[in-house]
């Protein structure tokens, strides 16, 4: 069994934010990596659909049997992509978990949320400010410089964009609630894992497979 990260929006380098829950991973002798995403990572920035289909490809790579894990934005990617042969299992990380014909848009307020800024070209960003108390409350310095040199643009197309599938349907669930998350509210956080076959709470914030990769590679070493 092979587990396939998908991170969230506004940062690159999936592989340097999935690292630490790797090394646990590794030390268990599960294989994992993780996606590189075409609106974040690549020029023209795709779209929610390119980063389907990055996915899909990495699946197509190996008949290994794999674990799909989507955090935040990355839910909606593996939400659309985990009709997979090759997918067991969907992990939802403090995540969005879409139906069919749904968006990220969907579950806001319909204003920006306080730490989104628009650039007028079509991508998106997030306040660097705004990065640290809501996002990386639990970074160390060093970590949280390693962090902030990963954060990106992104096509903003991708949050209003709809579905056109919902894998979760069809495939098992687990949706991690990270409790102490003040970017995504634990709140909306329940009201997402309503959908998903099983739920575990954890007392952590939004980079929990950064800051406590132990708990979440015990997590994950449930579904495989």
């Amino acid at each position: 069994m092979r587990v396939l990260f998908v991170h969230g929006a506004f940062v690159r380098d999936g592989a340097w934010w999935w690292q630490p829950t790797a090394d646990v991973l590794a030390g268990h002798g599960l294989r994992s990596s993780a996606a590189v995403l075409p609106s974040c990572e690549r020029e023209p920035r795709g779209d929610l659909h390119d980063d389907a289909a990055a996915v899909r490809a990495l699946l197509d790579a190996s008949d290994e049997p794999a674990v799909l894990v989507g955090h935040s934005y990355g839910g909606v990617v593996i939400t659309q992509a985990g009709g997979h042969p090759a997918v067991r299992r969907l992990v939802y990380v403090t995540s969005f978990l879409p139906d069919t014909g749904e968006a990220l848009a969907d579950f806001g307020t319909g204003e920006p949320p306080p730490w989104h800024v628009s650039h007028g070209d079509g991508t998106a960003g997030v306040r660097e400010e705004l990065v640290r108390p809501l996002f990386a409350q639990d970074f160390d310095d060093a970590t949280y410089a390693g962090a902030a040199a990963r954060l990106t643009v992104q096509n903003e197309a991708v949050f209003g964009q709809r579905t056109t599938a919902a894998a979760w349907r069809e495939i098992p669930s687990t949706y991690v609630v990270c409790a102490d998350d003040r970017a995504t509210q634990p709140e909306k956080q329940r009201e997402q894992a309503a959908r998903a076959t099983d739920v575990v709470e954890l007392p952590v914030a939004h980079h929990p497979f950064v800051t406590r990769p132990d708990l979440v590679a015990a997590v994950l070493q449930t579904t495989t």
